[in-house]
């Protein structure tokens, strides 16, 4: 079961609310599919620019493969006030721990509800398909 603490996207992406921000990352599903288990298939990231706008569901970044290139979704519409720098020159932390290193970008929403998002119940449900 994936951590509860946090919201998820059907592409694959979580996100958790840390006071007045809104952590995002990718699930360990999403590093499995890209990977294949092997850390070494995690090839590029490219995480925004620190104060860019985003919309809910618009795409913020890419993360590629050897297999893939995967388009990353914000969760929120808001401001990009932090990036995972870490993430761009080390991207096994996403391979060893994806729930906290391996956090890509903190957004400051326009709305902090994530009840648009599934729980951990129903995206276990969704990627069981």
């Amino acid at each position: 079961m994936r951590p509860d603490d946090r919201k998820y996207l059907d592409s694959h992406e979580w996100a958790k609310l840390e006071g007045d921000l809104i952590v995002v990352g990718i699930t360990d599903f999403a590093v499995e599919e890209l990977s294949n288990g092997n850390e070494g298939d995690l090839v590029y990231c490219d995480l925004p620019d620190i104060g860019r706008m985003v919309e809910q569901g618009e795409t913020f970044g890419e993360i590629e493969s050897v297999k893939a290139v995967s388009d990353l979704n914000a969760p929120v519409a808001g401001e990009i006030v932090e990036i995972n720098s870490e993430i761009e020159e080390h991207l096994e932390v996403l391979s060893e721990d994806p729930w906290k290193k391996g956090w890509l970008i903190k957004i400051k929403p326009t709305d902090k509800s994530l009840d648009h998002l599934l729980d951990a119940s129903a995206y276990e449900e969704h990627i069981a398909h």
